[in-house]
């Protein structure tokens, strides 16, 4: 039986992650033993790591930095050993260079580039709530199987600017694009939230629990 890690570092949605892995996992049928935890030892021998987030880009990276050893584990789980890694929302906006809210803020440099507010056209709100479309970029295994025109929730002010496109993996029209999925390697990481996206949702998470990274 495989661990998977969900990281518990007070950064919200938790309860409804750990449901929906649950879930998808009965779905693909993978033998999988999911595992909430704050603790760095259990991080560094996981078989998978989910990092979810909701809030502030600061307050996340701030909550994670003060669990004991966890971004060294995280770097070794995933960087090291080539653990499959899902950053959800706040969880994927870590993995960049900074975060630009409420001033510069360090991620973990995973994937180069900002996370800076989101400026939609025609007088779009800011946040950005609700269900939209994905475009998907290319063929990557976490986002096959999805349907025609996936409908996925998004709930968040700022979005993920990477340095280089080729990591971008689906984006989202919003009054303009925004960057909706992003991977590279053994990592992947949506802006939008999988455990609220229904249908899509469970087939992207079910899609991970069984995501094999060459």
């Amino acid at each position: 039986m495989a661990n998977l890690a969900l990281i518990d570092y007070g950064a919200g949605n938790l309860h409804s992650a750990e449901r929906a892995l649950r879930a998808a996992a009965t779905l693909s049928d993978v033998d999988c033993s999911i595992i909430v935890t704050s603790d760095a030892e259990t991080a560094a021998k996981a078989e998978r790591i989910v990092l979810p987030g909701v809030g502030h880009f600061a307050d996340c990276a701030k909550g994670l930095l003060a669990l004991d050893g966890m971004v060294s584990a995280l770097e070794a789980a995933v960087l090291k050993r080539g653990v499959p890694f899902l950053g959800i929302c706040v969880g994927m906006q870590l993995m960049a260079t900074r975060g630009l809210e409420d001033g510069a803020t360090a991620g973990l440099g995973w994937i180069a580039g900002d996370v800076d507010r989101i400026t939609p056209a025609g007088g779009l709100v800011v946040p950005h709530m609700g269900w939209n479309d994905l475009d998907l970029r290319g063929d990557h295994p976490v986002l096959s199987g999805l349907g025609d025109d996936p409908h996925v929730y998004f709930t968040h002010s700022y979005a993920f600017r990477p340095e280089s496109t080729d990591c971008i993996m689906a984006t989202a029209d919003y009054g303009g694009e925004i960057v909706a999925a992003v991977g590279r390697d053994n990592i992947f990481g949506t802006q939008f939230h999988p455990e609220k996206s229904q249908r899509v949702g469970q087939k992207l998470l079910a899609n991970f629990l069984e995501w094999s990274p060459s």
